[in-house]
């Protein structure tokens, strides 16, 4: 028995020694804290903002709808307003977010007039809106224009009021 705990002892006494050895001189973990000195902290290290509240990536766009602008009889000038430059902000904003994305924008007319000219004049309609988009930052390259001329009525050709809604211009994001 006594060579038990003698044994005991000695396996006990050699694993601290070695641990105290492996700790504190090898790794260097045992020393005792030093008191260091903390450099004086300026005002152009500090953190201006709330950086609990603000989130850490950046929002997903949201994918805007389809945008329609109308033109009147045989024009392709249109007037920009709040509607059209919030769906710019939009559609810029998920066209930045997505690189595959493309803004696509058809030309439409209404039935007067033949086919070959409503074809050219909704070109010049979808052209009139590329160029907005472009001088407002949408790269040329990110949008694709079309013309459907009269071949996609959104209403009767046969009344006035019909006419009109087919004269326009189909804005969509195409991913």
């Amino acid at each position: 028995m006594k060579i038990l705990i003698i044994g005991f002892l000695a396996f006990f006494g050699w694993s601290a020694l070695s641990t105290h050895l492996y700790v504190c001189k090898i790794k260097g973990l045992c020393s005792e804290p030093a008191a260091k000195q903390i450099e004086m902290v300026n005002n152009k290290d500090t953190i201006a903002v709330d950086t609990l509240r603000k989130p850490l990536a950046a929002e997903e766009a949201v994918l805007p709808g389809n945008l329609n602008i109308y033109f009147a009889f045989d024009k392709s000038e249109f007037n920009s307003d709040a509607g059209i430059d919030k769906y710019f902000n939009e559609s810029n904003t998920y066209l930045n977010q997505n690189s595959q994305a493309r803004l696509s924008i058809t030309g439409h007319t209404d039935a007067i007039g033949t086919d070959e000219y409503n074809q050219a004049l909704g070109y010049r309609r979808a052209q009139s809106v590329q160029r907005y988009f472009e001088s407002k930052g949408i790269s040329a390259n990110k949008i694709i224009i079309e013309s459907k001329g009269e071949k996609a009525p959104l209403d009767d050709n046969n009344t006035a009021a019909g006419r009109t809604n087919n004269r326009r211009t189909v804005i969509t994001i195409k991913k």
